[in-house]
């Protein structure tokens, strides 16, 4: 890649070529890979921190583990049954964005195991945009929200009806918002059903 492109990408927050073009072999190469695999590998590959949990136990340990490492000190969580997970690990939240917030606490729609990605609603991060989250975000799933690819997650969302504000997010970096910060770290817990 030449040094123009190489600057203009950095400049504009885009994937240089080279990153894509990874990210499309490693995609390839797990084509036939299963779906849970291949989401996780694509996952931590574009920059995210991918954690398995067997149960509710686990996850409550390794999101104790995330809050004391990162020194997350107070979490946007509007959701009440996460809001249940931090008062058991006795952090700090509010319900409404605040400037003070310095990390996220939410659920998602669907994991893409195309490449990656995770797909929000309104009903994850309510009416605030995407790049108006913290710089550090922790998301808890389920295997079962794990699809193939976009149109799977699209068609889930035109039958279960009114979700609206989509937008997805990968690793490091927001794939829908180009004005996001690229040092968001995004944290995943994905938990058995």
């Amino acid at each position: 890649m030449n040094l123009f492109k190489r600057i203009v990408s950095k400049l504009t927050n885009q994937p240089e070529e080279e990153d894509k073009q990874s990210l499309e072999k490693l995609g390839d190469s797990l084509k036939n890979a299963d779906l849970d695999y291949k989401f996780a590998q694509l996952f931590t590959h574009s920059g995210g921190f991918f954690n398995y949990c067997a149960d509710e136990a686990e996850a409550l340990q390794t999101l104790n583990q995330i809050v004391k490492i990162e020194g997350i000190q107070n979490l946007f969580c509007w959701d009440k049954e996460l809001q249940n997970f931090l008062n058991v690990v006795k952090s700090t939240y509010t319900s409404e964005l605040q400037p003070s917030n310095d990390a996220a606490f939410i659920t998602c729609e669907y994991l893409i195991a195309y490449d990656g990605r995770i797909m929000l609603s309104h009903n994850n991060i309510l009416h605030y945009h995407s790049s108006r989250l913290p710089d550090r975000i922790i998301i808890i799933a389920n295997v079962s929200q794990i699809v193939n690819n976009l149109n799977d997650a699209m068609g889930k969302i035109k039958r279960n009806g009114n979700i609206k504000n989509l937008t997805s997010i990968s690793g490091s970096q927001s794939k829908m918002d180009s004005s996001s910060n690229s040092s968001t770290k995004l944290f995943l817990l994905l938990l058995e059903d």
